[in-house]
């Protein structure tokens, strides 16, 4: 690997910081030069900002500020530069994407944003190129860099690759290595795309599964990310998908080679990877999945009765992602009655309708049937549905408990019904088909959020690519019916408002909340919210003024997204934003509340501010205006070194108490903080070397209900 510095060049139009031959720049360029002059000669700033821009701008700029022909602009006499200054100073701090026009020609490249760069470098590098190659002269001065940078930057680059920060929080988050292994794909070196190795195409796959799937989706046609089918990338080119992959984008594609994660060579390979069509994994049918099916104690054999006097409702099972393995914790006594071997990254845990079993599905697609009632909670089943999943659920609908749960997967695009105490498989549907939108086509459609209707005996399923809700009826499943219910595109979590009636879902790329009406079985209303939702569940409070509502945060801002969710007493607020509350900043994947609770809690893990990610933000629901309080749940952890970023917020059952992950790598000291609900003081913290990488929290009593 090479060295971890984070140069970037000024990717693709990167002009854009562009300054034109206008004298946009000419009217106050004596008055900013007057101001630098005082401690440093123009002379002296264009020598250090020549240095400066060969270090970071020329491999995209050239040498000569030409640019390349059809790939990243010139800046060179260039009349897109100088005509707005302040637009320029950003396009360097905070990057640029999208089509402009540059002395005529179109671009529509990528740029990455340089806020590693300090104040003064900034300046320099653009009095640099404003006095070179023909442009019409003018100066930056490093406050006016300083005063475009507090209106919008959140921090600047300190993090690695894999975890890609500033404006690309979700990166962080879709961007986790999936669990399909480059070996069990079937692929083909077609003699359109340039010349490979068989080991330069494997090496090429296994890269591609582990860092990029996850947001270009399995056959690249894109999802968090663009697409990068054949067509798009052979146009490209190889020096284009190179400087690409190198330097990363604005849009909040990491700098795999700048970041050192990927050598000169390895990027190449991956250049050339991309012109060749993506190998396919391999289906997953009936026959693989009773071959992975075993049931390690048969329900005849199970207690007729719990086999221990613990209070299963305020168990917690905690996912320990990294070790694959979920922790299952006594509420009461905060003992860890047992770790439980599971599937790879636990996503999420889910109690059956009576609470006595625990669902648990790994990112490799492996569900665990864990029994709660033996004398520690036990595996008494598995079944592998697929080589990519996120979603369990059990039914819940009266006279339907327990017997049924379902399961979707990202890889193969379907979902499973299986018997809910033996999870042996009964029907398997795909969802492939037609996207809601462009009515195209979509062969992976991915499997996201399922929930289990309180109104009949159907599970809600949402289908990720192709922006549709499934209604799925469970009560005859040889005659399957399927309501189908066309949103958004990429349609991801969501939850229950407080009646229990309405779904309430993010359509996360297309910035919408989704309402579904269960007891109606169709579609209420599509939301415009800012920006990249994700609201876990969500959270359910009374508001002041505006009556029930869902709450939802982001990972694109710092919005806290209030929706009225009662069409009866309040409708006048049904279906609205009523509110909008801004948190500690971009990157929080969770809100939390209890109906026994006056507080609203937000994370933020994936911010870039380590301020905001190693705390939790905690609203007075009384008294909304007044802002949030932040309480420094990494620190009261007692950690060593580690990111420690807290996630997911968990009541007990009584919701007297909330419990907090602090979540660092594996290797380093990770801790569950156990919060007193009311004082908001620090009442317990769960930690040793049995911990790692805590991340979702699951209280039976809470889960099971749908309290939250």
């Amino acid at each position: 690997m090479k060295n971890k510095l984070r140069i970037l060049p000024v990717l693709a139009l990167a002009v854009s910081v562009a300054m034109p031959v206008g004298n946009a720049f000419a009217a106050n360029a004596t008055a900013v030069h007057a101001a630098e002059a005082s401690t440093t000669s123009l002379a002296d700033r264009m020598i250090r900002g020549k240095g400066l821009f060969e270090t970071n701008c020329a491999a995209c700029h050239q040498m000569n500020g030409e640019g390349l022909a059809g790939a990243f602009p010139p800046l060179a006499k260039s009349d897109y530069l100088m005509a707005d200054k302040d637009r320029s100073i950003g396009a360097v701090l905070k990057g640029l994407s999208g089509p402009i026009t540059v002395n005529g020609t179109d671009y529509n490249a990528v740029m990455p944003q340089l806020s590693y760069l300090n104040d003064a470098d900034v300046a320099d590098i653009l009095t640099y190129v404003m006095n070179s190659w023909g442009n019409n002269g003018g100066a930056v001065a490093s406050a006016e860099v300083a005063a475009i940078r507090a209106k919008g930057m959140q921090g600047a680059v300190t993090a690695p690759a894999d975890h890609p920060v500033a404006d690309s929080e979700e990166m962080a988050y879709e961007g986790a290595p999936m669990a399909i292994k480059a070996s069990d794909t079937v692929a083909f070196i077609d003699t359109e795309g340039p010349k490979m190795t068989l080991d330069e195409f494997s090496f090429g796959t296994e890269v591609f599964f582990q860092r990029c799937a996850g947001c270009h989706g399995v056959l690249r046609k894109g999802a968090t990310g663009k697409p990068l089918t054949t067509d798009i990338t052979r146009e490209k080119g190889t020096d284009y998908l190179k400087t690409l992959i190198t330097y990363g984008s604005p849009a909040g594609m990491p700098n795999w080679g700048t970041s050192g994660d990927l050598t000169d060579k390895e990027i190449d390979i991956m250049a050339r990877y991309l012109q060749h069509e993506p190998p396919v994994p391999p289906e997953w049918g009936m026959k693989e999945m009773k071959e992975s099916w075993k049931v390690f104690v048969k329900p005849e054999d199970r207690p007729t009765k719990p086999m221990h006097k613990r209070n299963i409702d305020n168990i917690f099972a905690v996912t320990l992602r990294d070790a694959g393995q979920v922790a299952f914790i006594d509420g009461d006594s905060k003992e860890i009655i047992s770790i439980v071997d599971t599937g790879y990254a636990v996503h999420i845990s889910r109690p059956s309708a009576s609470g006595r079993y625990m669902f648990t599905i790994g990112r490799d697609a492996r569900i665990d049937l864990i029994d709660m009632w033996m004398e520690k909670p036990t595996l008494v089943a598995e079944i592998k549905v697929g080589l990519e999943a996120r979603s369990v659920e059990s039914s819940k609908f009266k006279g339907y408990e327990d017997k049924y749960a379902i399961a979707g997967a990202y890889w193969p695009p379907q979902f499973t019904i299986m018997d809910g105490n033996t999870l042996e498989p009964l029907k398997i549907v795909s969802t492939r088909g037609m996207t809601v939108d462009t009515q195209e086509y979509h062969p992976e459609p991915r499997v996201a959020a399922i929930v289990a209707s309180h109104k009949h005996p159907e599970f809600i399923v949402n289908v990720k690519e192709t922006g549709k809700v499934l209604l799925v009826n469970y009560e005859d499943i040889d005659n399957l019916k399927v309501t189908t219910i066309g949103t958004k595109r990429y349609l991801h979590d969501g939850g229950w408002e407080s009646t229990h009636r309405y779904f309430m879902t993010a359509a996360n790329k297309s910035n919408s909340i989704v309402v579904i009406d269960s007891k109606d079985q169709k579609l209420v209303a599509m939301i415009d919210v800012e920006k990249i939702p994700h609201p876990g569940r969500g959270a359910n409070i009374i508001d002041p003024e505006y009556g029930p509502v869902w709450i939802t945060s982001g990972l694109g801002n710092d919005n806290i997204t209030f929706i009225g969710t009662d069409p009866v007493k309040h409708p006048e607020h049904a279906w609205k934003v009523v509110r909008i509350l801004h948190g500690m900043g971009g990157g929080s994947l969770f809100v939390k509340s209890h109906p026994k609770s006056t507080n609203l809690w937000v994370d933020a893990p994936l911010n870039p501010d380590v301020k905001a990610s190693q705390s939790i933000a905690v609203f007075d629901i009384n008294n909304l205006d007044k802002g949030f309080t932040r309480l420094p749940i990494g620190k009261w952890a007692e950690l060593g070194e580690g990111p420690k970023r807290v996630v997911q917020g968990e009541y007990n059952k009584a919701g007297d108490e909330i419990w907090f992950s602090v979540w660092s790598g594996k290797e380093e000291e990770s801790a569950i903080v156990v919060v007193d609900d009311k004082t908001r003081k620090l009442k317990h913290v769960i930690k040793g070397p049995e911990i790692v990488t805590p991340t979702g929290k699951f209280n039976v009593y809470n889960t099971m209900y749908d309290v939250y």
